[in-house]
């Protein structure tokens, strides 16, 4: 069976590294980048099944990837969880707008966050 893809974009290195540690032991493929213009740069070629996007990055943000996936037909199954630390409601707003399958608070819970990347890939509703 193929590895599930997944591209993990966020500017801050120990986020990438913790995501990194926690799912490649669930056997998950990971693509890991630094922005969103290199997470659209990624997705020019390549179809994962979840993008774990942070909210707050250079050049796009996580809501403007996360938009610009919604419109790419190719892109329509990808799943999207979006991670912040902040907890403003016009980004709750935004997210649900786009729409997006999860939105994340950080500091993650590992065992908690491993079990919402399964509940999202199995198309399981979260509450946003």
């Amino acid at each position: 069976m193929e590895a599930i893809q997944v591209l993990v974009a966020d500017d801050q290195e120990g986020h990438r590294k913790l995501l990194d540690l926690l799912l490649s032991i669930e056997g998950y493929e990971l693509t890991l980048v630094e922005d969103g213009r290199e997470a659209l740069e990624h997705l020019q070629k390549h179809t994962p099944e979840l993008a774990i996007l942070d909210v707050a990055m250079p050049f796009l943000s996580g809501l403007e990837v996360a938009d610009r996936i919604r419109r790419v037909s190719r892109l329509k199954d990808t799943k999207i969880i979006l991670l912040t630390a902040s907890r403003d409601e016009r980004t709750r707003e935004r997210a649900r707008e786009i729409p997006v399958d999860a939105l994340v608070l950080k500091p993650l819970e590992g065992k908690d966050f491993r079990a919402l990347v399964k509940s999202v890939l199995a198309g399981e509703p979260q509450t946003i």
